[in-house]
């Protein structure tokens, strides 16, 4: 354990924060940029630094502030990417008293009058330093006033002066800053890094803790160094000679890993009240929802990449547990039982984030997924695995008018038989708006060869007739006569199609499968059919 010490303490990420670039992890690309930019002397007069949280944006702001306004040991050094740390302007921006170095944070700080006073001090020139330089955390929380009072200023910036705005959300700044801003993407650093760099952390602390404990910090960090440091100090403050794995799990409220694996297993056979069970057990020893769920993602995830290559497992940072559980799960289960689980799991989430007590809503979620194996897949209903007994001729006239819009291959030269080749021929034509008349307001009394008695509705123009009669004329090469009677005719196509379709729902929705499916899923219910036979056969 660490030596007592006088000194007051201080949390990870303020003691370790990194003092020079070459100690900034993850983003050789920003310092090999900044570092030709020093050395060619083509520093821009405004930078901008986006990345998600605890990347090193406020820091790498402070370090290009050093960088510029070092002197060195002398007195008359230049810029540099190695400053010195030893000069005046060094020490005082390492201890925030530097008079030319001026940092906002912008989240508290949004009106225009804040932007104004930043500004008044922009003629004057650099007391201490090289450059005055004003570092704006947050830039994106300025209103757009406040953006506009800015604009002046970068446009034509005194040379002495350097901008350095920071955000979370690139996307919110306006483009005209962007445009007159030199922009660094802070890329998330990659686990191993972390994991490295966490290591140096205990080893500098005197604690001892696990690779594996490591690992899972820097997983939990999600490319963020602050965040992990911060989980870091949590885990330091343990009470115990050495962090392990399991400390660390706990912790985080994740589960032990071979419960977790048995709850999947156990989930994806279909025995809800064994998994429900095993589910108390997981709270019982402190896991909560939310983490929970998240693991069951991560298990699924895992056996997925599994599917691919078995490759996978050689990762050393894997548990045995992971490794063995996850190449047995992924030779029994199929991707599509795979790609269903995360659906719904991700769906869980969102549920039980906002479910009043989340224990109940995560109960309904594994009783939803202990079906997942029940729903066929799209495969499957292709060879005729399962056969809904849906009828495919709901009455005698609705056949051939099922889907009236799916333009069907049709001889130019050939003029149409029927009324429903008529509808076809229009569609075919793109003439959308009469297709759209002849669906929906017409009535058919009566067709002949050249001749159709029509019973018009309200909605229907009163040109209507000629229009169809002049295209089909044209269209055909034939004399084609449309005749308006009084008689009530048939039903529109679009009624006949539409008491076809309810007739195909109510008759799938009796099928056994679809009711236990239904039954499945509470509030589900039949929105369309699809005919997969005939799909193939387009195909």
């Amino acid at each position: 354990m660490p030596k007592s010490s006088a000194t007051p303490y201080q949390v990870l990420a303020r003691k370790y924060r990194p003092t020079t670039f070459s100690a900034l992890i993850g983003q050789e690309v920003l310092v090999k940029v900044l570092q030709n930019a020093i050395e060619k002397d083509r520093l821009p007069h405004a930078f901008i630094l986006t990345g998600v949280r605890g990347v090193g944006k406020t820091t790498t702001a402070r370090l290009i502030a050093r960088a510029i306004n070092c002197v060195g040991i002398d007195g008359k050094g230049k810029a540099t990417i190695n400053p010195c740390g030893q000069c005046d302007s060094c020490k005082a921006i390492s201890e925030d008293r530097h008079i030319d170095v001026i940092e906002m944070d912008a989240a508290s700080r949004t009106g225009v009058d804040d932007i104004r006073d930043l500004i008044e001090g922009v003629h004057y020139k650099p007391v201490l330093g090289r450059f005055k330089v004003y570092i704006v955390d947050e830039v994106h929380m300025l209103s757009k006033n406040a953006f506009n009072a800015l604009l002046k200023t970068l446009e034509e910036p005194p040379e002495h002066v350097k901008f350095i705005f920071a955000t979370t959300e690139i996307q919110k700044v306006p483009v005209t800053i962007l445009s007159r801003c030199m922009r660094f993407d802070l890329r998330r650093i990659d686990q191993k890094v972390l994991q490295d760099y966490f290591a140096t952390h205990a080893k500098d602390e005197g604690i001892e803790i696990e690779e594996q404990a490591l690992a899972l910090i820097a997983r939990a960090a999600d490319g963020s160094v602050r965040d992990g440091q911060s989980l870091l100090d949590q885990a330091f403050n343990m009470d115990t000679t050495c962090i392990t794995a399991d400390h660390v799990r706990k912790m985080l409220g994740y589960a032990d890993k071979s419960k977790l694996f048995d709850l999947f297993e156990i989930l994806l056979k279909g025995d809800i009240q064994k998994s429900l069970g095993q589910l108390q057990g997981l709270y019982q020893v402190g896991a909560e929802p939310m983490g929970i769920l998240k693991s069951l993602l991560d298990v699924t995830h895992w056996i997925s990449k599994l599917k691919i290559s078995s490759e996978f497992a050689d990762d050393i940072t894997l548990s045995e547990t992971e490794r063995v559980r996850g190449l047995e799960l992924s030779k029994t289960l199929s991707n599509a039982v795979l790609q269903r689980t995360w659906q719904m799991l991700l769906k869980g989430v969102g549920e039980v984030s906002t479910a009043p007590q989340s224990e109940l809503a995560i109960d309904m979620l594994f009783i939803r997924l202990a079906h997942v194996k029940d729903i066929p897949s799209v495969e499957e209903l292709k060879q005729g695995v399962v056969k809904p007994e849906v009828s495919q001729t709901p009455n005698s006239t609705a056949p051939s008018l099922a889907q009236p819009t799916v333009p069907h291959q049709l001889n130019q030269d050939i003029s149409p038989n029927s009324f429903e080749e008529v509808i076809q021929l229009f569609d075919k034509k793109r003439e959308a708006l009469l297709h759209t008349y002849l669906v929906q307001h017409v009535r058919l009394v009566n067709f002949q060869k050249g001749r159709i008695e029509l019973r018009l509705m309200d909605q229907a123009p009163r040109d209507f007739c000629q229009k169809i009669s002049k295209f089909l004329t044209e269209w055909t090469g034939e004399r084609w006569v449309l005749v308006i009677s009084e008689q009530e005719g048939q039903k529109t196509v679009g009624d006949q199609v539409g008491e076809a379709q309810k007739k195909q729902t109510q008759t799938a929705e009796q099928d056994p499968l679809v009711q236990k499916t239904l039954a499945s899923f509470p509030g589900a219910q039949v929105t369309a059919l699809k005919n997969i036979t005939m799909e193939k056969a387009k195909d």
